[in-house]
């Protein structure tokens, strides 16, 4: 309590001057009183003066000594620092306004990537015991991944003994009636605990009890705050109502928050939430039949990944020697939770704040500069401080104090501008970052800018203290701070080398970029996404459940309807997987060869159900034999089309056409192929080529069995071909469908330009903003390359004179400066080439950012090298120019 006291009556001295002059009265008070006794010894007055200056110690120094007593004296230094730093900076007002929009504009885009940052990777999960959490799936042929079927779920549920719960989720769509015009929803089939096992609980209602997601259990929904305000105006009356979804009744039971906004696997928050055991699927039974189900779970506490994986292959063991055919080579995977959400987004974020942070070194060591060519205006006054008393620390403390204000000012408005840019990064992420709604301007982004301002603000200060403490008193004095030799402008050099060598790095990775995008661009999707509109079509609950010829001829009809749209050139309904969009598998075997014991021994595809319209609608070559016409209907016998990767990889140099295989659903039936086509890209321009399922078959829709008809009246896409564009052919076409019938519903419109453009949008959105880190730092190189240029001719001035007045040609002048210049940027290409090799090596190996091209693309290194070369020869030609009109008369007379 002692010290705090004696703290506190420190802290109220700074601010009041009565004590001073109290203590300075009584100083006066004692030196009277010891003069008045030496004068009565005999003393004179001047010697009784000096006698009682000489008991004292001095008044200005024992003045001193009593306010470091009753003072913080370390604060009033701070403080007069900080006033003379304000002096210094307001007499320089060009370079302050620089110095802080260069730091404002570096700090601010560290500070909004870091907000992502944090909010997506270092930010713990909004779960109870987050890191109890793990995915699920099943990994089997051809997908490491793959999705679970239910009877295994329910199995592996049961049968674990590390996981304290498990859930599943598959996405789906209803479409809703009685509650105005009739509309698809985005709905998710989950298990009764799914919402339990994440620790979410409704705003009203319950949850879904257990045992409500069985299979013939009451239908129940929970639906989203969202819908629950659009259709009900957030009335509590909405429990126990009932919604209409493809004709059936589910009664409300709960909503959801709206912050409930979970990404992960193929699960996306939606506004209906049904058990899973309502999933009307035949296939829902059926052992082998993922359908697009995947899990999450919580382990035990105490339980590692490792341990529940080692469990899981236990129960996936017991359960393949039960069901050999269904699950054979069926092994449970989990993953950790964090880990599978961000995975994807976790390189993209990482490269960018790596390429970030560059850009604010870079800007440090142009301030670096700037305070350099200060200090050589300033020297004068260094050395004459130097002279009157002042040390080493007392300089180092009063340039890293008008460093640190031009750093905290640039962090303040690197503040407001990352509140601006975070905005921009989430709009331009939004589809693909997985926490969105974590991103905030929190007390961890403003900790970091704070640190990353106090950081760079010692950087840049401590080059111009070092170069300070090692002038020479004398000679500065004597020169009255005029010119500095060759070897000062060392440090000056190496800086805009570090910032050429930098600035490479970064081109190099935006040049990778553009390459690799310029490579997609080359692939061929496989067919012509010009003019291709893709929307789903649900019919009315009518149709729901209808007899296969009933269905048949509502499939017609809605074909022959969309095709008569004006300005509709083809049409095709389609149903399981679209390129880029939906996959869906296909298991057969040859004939010949006998039936594989079980499912996962077959062979496998992508299958695509069309019509005969799919062809023309979406641009794909035929290469031989035909494609599929109005006769190859439910009469006809059973044919396939296939493309040529199938034709390659199961029948070699023979000819497919008329070669039969059987399809596991037909499996006394064989089907003929009767046509190739060319290979469409499936997975995306960049992964189609290395996904081990690439083989594709075709199946025509009216040959479809009696079950599978009853799905693809539950929902499925239409591709068609238009002369116009997608938002008017649409309009049409929602105008012809709802005539037919006006509880369907058209939803969902995509073209396929669109669908290949978001496949790019990680690279692109990549690309653009290494483009512009690298334009940005090619800027401040060459605005420092563009000072340190000016800065020799500027000392060199009088050398350059005497040259020209020996006889030296303007032209050997001119040569003599980008000489200097260019060997800057050398040695800056060289130290560059190096980081960059090493660097996208690291990239290449955790990001599968680039695509045909090397991390070493040789083309990419010459061409941003000579592109760095010219902006620095560029830089150099402005002094080069000045230095040749350097009149030599002039500079000789003035010297």
């Amino acid at each position: 309590m002692r010290k705090l006291r004696a703290l506190w009556m420190r802290l109220i001295g700074m601010f009041g001057g009565a004590a001073d002059e109290e203590f300075a009265a009584e100083l006066d008070g004692h030196l009277a009183m010891h003069i008045e006794d030496g004068m009565r010894a005999g003393l004179s007055a001047e010697e009784a003066r000096r006698q009682a200056m000489i008991r004292l110690g001095g008044l200005e120094q024992a003045k001193i000594a009593y306010r470091e007593r009753q003072r913080l004296p370390w604060f009033e230094t701070l403080w007069q620092d900080i006033r003379f730093g304000v002096r210094m900076l307001a007499k320089s007002p060009g370079f302050t306004i620089v110095a802080v929009l260069t730091l404002g504009l570096g700090i601010g885009a560290n500070t909004a990537l870091f907000s992502v940052v944090n909010g997506v990777l270092l930010n713990p999960l909004p779960y109870p015991h987050a890191e109890e959490l793990v995915t699920v799936h099943a990994s089997k042929q051809n997908f490491a991944e793959g999705s679970i079927s239910y009877l295994n779920f329910r199995d592996w549920q049961r049968d674990n003994k590390t996981l304290a719960a498990l859930a599943v989720a598959r996405g789906t769509g209803y479409n809703m009636t009685g509650l105005g015009d009739a509309e698809e929803i985005r709905a998710e089939l989950v298990s009764s605990d799914f919402f339990s096992l994440l620790g979410v609980k409704p705003i009203i209602g319950r949850l879904f009890a257990p045992h409500e997601d069985e299979i013939g259990r009451e239908p129940l929904v929970i639906i989203s705050q969202g819908l629950w305000e659009r259709k009900f105006g957030s009335r509590p009356d909405a429990l126990g109502k009932v919604l209409t979804l493809d004709g059936r009744d589910y009664t409300i039971v709960g909503v959801l928050p709206s912050h409930f906004d979970l990404r992960i696997n193929n699960f996306r928050a939606a506004d209906l939430y049904v058990p899973i055991g309502q999933f009307r699927n035949p296939a829902l039974t059926a052992r082998a039949a993922g359908l697009g189900i995947h899990g999450i779970a919580r382990l035990r506490p105490g339980v590692t990944i490792q341990q529940a994986q080692d469990d899981m292959e236990q129960v996936s063991q017991r359960l393949e020697k039960e069901y050999p055919e269904a699950d054979q080579g069926v092994r449970a995977k989990l993953i950790s939770f964090q880990y599978a959400m961000v995975r994807d987004v976790k390189p993209l974020l990482l490269i960018l704040m790596g390429a970030v942070g560059f850009v604010l070194l870079i800007a440090c060591v142009n301030i670096a500069n700037l305070l350099l060519v200060r200090s050589n205006v300033r020297a004068q006054e260094f050395a004459v401080r130097s002279a009157l008393g002042a040390s080493h620390t007392r300089l180092l403390r009063q340039l890293l104090t008008e460093s640190l204000m031009l750093s905290l000012t640039g962090g303040l408005l690197g503040l407001l501008l990352a509140s601006w840019g975070t905005k921009v990064l989430l709009h331009l992420l939004l589809r693909q970052l997985p926490r969105a709604a974590e991103v905030h301007m929190s007390s961890a982004v403003l900790g970091f800018t704070f640190v990353i301002s106090l950081a760079s603000g010692t950087l840049f200060g401590l080059m111009p203290c070092f170069k300070v403490f090692r002038q020479n008193l004398q000679n500065t004095l004597k020169d009255g701070g005029r010119g500095v030799g060759a070897t000062r402008a060392g440090a000056q050099n190496w800086l805009v080398v570090f910032q050429m060598a930098t600035t490479l790095v970064l081109l190099v990775g935006a040049g990778l970029m553009i390459r690799s995008l310029a490579k997609l661009s080359e692939v061929s999707t496989g067919f012509r996404p010009n003019g291709v509109l893709n929307f789903g079509l649900q019919p009315s609950a009518a149709m729901i459940g209808a007899g296969p010829e009933a269905a048949r001829a509502y499939l017609r009809e809605a074909n022959a309807r969309i095709a008569a749209v004006p300005g509709v050139d083809a049409v095709s309904l389609s149903w399981a997987a679209l390129p880029m969009l939906a996959d869906d598998e296909q298991l057969f075997w040859l004939d010949g060869e006998p039936k594989p014991q079980s499912q996962n021994a077959m062979h496998w595809s992508i299958r695509y159900i069309v019509d005969p319209g799919y062809l023309k609608a979406m641009g794909i070559p035929l290469l031989k034999g035909r494609f599929f016409a109005a006769s190859d209907d439910e009469k006809a016998p059973r044919t396939v089309v296939i493309d040529d990767v199938f034709a390659r990889k199961f029948f070699g140099n023979e000819d497919p056409i008329g070669k039969r295989v059987f399809l596991e659903q037909f499996e006394n039936d064989p089907a003929t192929v009767v046509g190739v086509v060319g290979h469409v890209n499936q997975w995306g321009l960049d992964n189609d080529a290395v996904n081990p399922l690439r083989a594709e078959i075709y199946q025509a829709m009216m040959q479809l069995p009696e079950q599978q008809l009853g799905l693809v009246l539950m929902g499925k896409d239409v591709v068609v071909h238009s002369r116009y564009s997608g938002d008017a052919v649409f309009e049409s076409i929602h105008n012809a469908v709802t005539q037919m019938n006006h509880e369907q519903v058209v939803y969902n419109p995509v073209t396929m330009d669109s669908v290949i453009a978001d496949t790019l949008s990680d690279r692109r959105f990549t690309m653009i903003l290494l483009a512009v880190f690298a334009g940005t730092a090619l800027l401040l190189a060459s605005i420092g390359m563009y000072g340190v240029i000016s800065y020799l001719v500027a000392q060199r001035a009088r050398e350059i004179g005497v040259r020209m007045a020996l006889g030296a040609d303007r032209r050997d002048v001119f040569r003599w400066v980008l000489t200097r210049g260019g060997r800057l940027a050398v040695f800056g290409a060289i130290a560059g080439i190096l980081a960059a090799l090493a660097l996208t090596q690291v990239i290449a190996r955790f990001s599968s950012l680039l695509y045909g091209v090397h991390a070493y693309d040789p083309w990419t290194m010459a061409g941003v090298t000579l592109l760095m070369m010219l902006v620095a020869l560029a830089a150099c030609y402005l002094p080069a120019r000045r230095a040749t009109r350097i009149d030599p008369m002039q500079v000789l007379r003035s010297e």
